[in-house]
């Protein structure tokens, strides 16, 4: 399911029930649930990223790979937000992948009159992708991706019941497990990834409808961002079978160069449907 469809579900859900909601009495809100959930969701477009270099490992990503004789950046064709379509920049790239995620939901709310007070907390798989890709003049591309595994959050729920419906706004802390994965079109050189760190963290925000079907079901609609904090993923470039002049081994620094991305944040957009059992 992406986000288009299930935005377009939740809306129907929302339309079909509102007429109805302002007609009944006000349930019980009060008690602890649990819930499943399904979505879709995108990583947050970041058309400003790009790649870093340490051109001489000295830990600091602020380096211009040159190419030998001229000077002139090896990377001056330029970078893009995605996947690459081909080695040629002007090819341009691809948008990331639209997700999905299924998950499950435990909380406890109490009710204060029409006001509803709550936490809730969530464990979700599914997958998303957040790309950058750097061009070189060679003509080859170098393609930075994270994957979305694993998701948790514990947030706070604060809401106004109307009839049966309970609309509420959302907030919280967010830990994730993000594969990290590198591939180029350069097979000249040698590639290892030396730092791999695949936990995240970060915070949730959104909002959403909870309308209660009977005394102890309920279905819920809801929107949420998460912003996440992805940890360092860095990329040894080194010689392999590539002549001495090749720019990343050039002299004085034959070691060969480190590659990172520039952006940490991995921002992702969700809508979800799901279930609540309440006791």
């Amino acid at each position: 399911m992406t986000p288009r469809t299930t935005a377009a579900a939740l809306a129907l859900l929302t339309a079909g029930l509102a007429a109805p909601a302002m007609a009944q009495t006000t349930p019980d809100w009060t008690g602890p649930y649990v819930g499943v959930f399904i979505g879709g969701n995108q990583a947050n477009d970041q058309g400003d990223e790009r790649l870093r270099f340490d051109r001489n490992l000295d830990g600091n990503f602020g380096d211009t790979v040159t190419l030998a004789g001229t000077g002139a950046d090896a990377f001056s064709p330029g970078f893009c937000d995605g996947a690459a379509n081909t080695a040629v920049a002007a090819d341009g790239c691809s948008d990331d992948k639209t997700g999905y995620e299924f998950g499950v939901r435990g909380g406890y709310d109490w009710q204060f009159g029409n006001f509803v007070v709550g936490g809730v907390g969530e464990y979700s798989a599914g997958a998303a992708e957040d790309s950058v890709t750097g061009f070189s003049t060679t003509p080859a591309n170098y393609v930075f991706t994270r994957e979305l595994e694993q998701l948790a959050a514990a947030r706070v729920r604060l809401g106004y019941a109307v009839g049966p419906a309970l609309v509420y706004a959302t907030g919280g802390g967010a830990w994730a497990r993000v594969k990290n994965r590198f591939f180029s079109s350069n097979t000249a050189n040698s590639f290892s990834e030396t730092v791999d760190d695949q936990d995240a963290d970060g915070y949730q925000w959104g909002g959403g409808v909870e309308y209660a079907l009977a005394p102890n079901l309920s279905v819920t609609g809801e929107y949420l961002y998460t912003s996440l904090d992805a940890g360092d993923h860095v990329v040894s470039v080194t010689r392999g079978s590539a002549p001495i002049t090749n720019p990343f081994v050039l002299a004085p620094n034959t070691a060969g160069t480190d590659i990172i991305r520039s952006n940490s944040k991995f921002g992702l957009h969700a809508v979800r449907l799901g279930m609540n059992y309440r006791f």
